[in-house]
């Protein structure tokens, strides 16, 4: 199924979206880009759709999912091979790319680095970051405007249990206690978020009932309730602060494009 703006890959657009699972959908980023009046395209190589062929005022924000780079060259999952060859191509034309979670592990592995198991512990053990908690910024507001307003310790929702090593040049942007590589940036045109800022309410409590099973391996039996919990004490301050990265991020794409004045 389509997003709501488009039926075509190959429609000339603003913000192409590379979407993998039904329930992860490109929520807060695209209100953002519709408060700006751009075009949004929506992908899906998981249901057989080819790669977009992106124009000269497109930039690619790509998803998240649960599957991941291990996967890579599973028959299930195909068409990993291509989107990375994809990023590839944005790299190396520096075309302004965002990516979100699984999007950020592709980005960092396009770019050369590795996406590992995340472990924590002595001796270390299996480990999983879900739930409500603060990324802290490892440069400042003058070195990288994308962190502009978000002050320290902005509140986000973690969803993962993978760690990515960053390639060579990278430049680490935020991190947590339990996994330091939470944003970074390649070039001065590719950014990736190992946190989720997009999920709207309504598509987290999606998230809960469908993926129920991995959210109590991870938290426990009540790690449903944990993060319903955690949606209530921190839910506003994590979307105020997430819509304003988001526009960070949207204004560095339109920076980059030349197409839109700066919001």
């Amino acid at each position: 199924m389509l997003g709501p703006t488009s039926a075509l890959c190959t429609a000339m657009t603003q913000l192409v979206v590379l979407q993998h699972l039904e329930r992860e959908g490109p929520g807060r980023f695209a209100e953002e880009a519709g408060r700006r009046g751009w075009g949004l395209t929506v992908c899906r190589p998981d249901l057989g759709q080819p790669m977009p062929r992106l124009g000269a005022d497109q930039a690619l924000l790509v998803l998240g999912g649960p599957m991941g780079v291990a996967d890579i060259g599973s028959p299930d999952h195909s068409w990993l091979a291509a989107e990375v060859d994809l990023l590839r191509e944005c790299l190396d034309c520096e075309r302004p790319v965002i990516g979100l979670c699984l999007g950020a592990q592709l980005l960092a592995f396009a770019a050369g680095g590795r996406v590992e198991p995340l472990v924590a512990g002595d001796p270390p053990g299996r480990a999983y970051e879900l739930g409500w908690g603060p990324v802290d910024w490892t440069q400042s507001e003058a070195e990288e405007p994308v962190l502009s307003g978000l002050g320290a310790g902005a509140p986000v929702l973690h969803w993962h249990g993978d760690r990515i090593r960053l390639p060579a040049g990278a430049t680490l942007l935020g991190s947590t206690e339990l996994c330091a590589e939470q944003m970074f940036r390649i070039g001065h045109h590719a950014h990736g978020l190992q946190f989720h800022v997009e999920v709207t309410d309504s598509a987290l409590e999606r998230w809960l009932r469908e993926d129920a099973a991995w959210v109590r391996t991870a938290l426990g039996p009540d790690g449903v309730e944990q993060v319903r919990e955690g949606q209530a004490r921190w839910g506003e301050a994590a979307e105020h602060q997430g819509r304003r990265l988001i526009n960070n991020l949207l204004d560095r794409v339109a920076a980059l494009l030349g197409a839109f004045p700066l919001a």
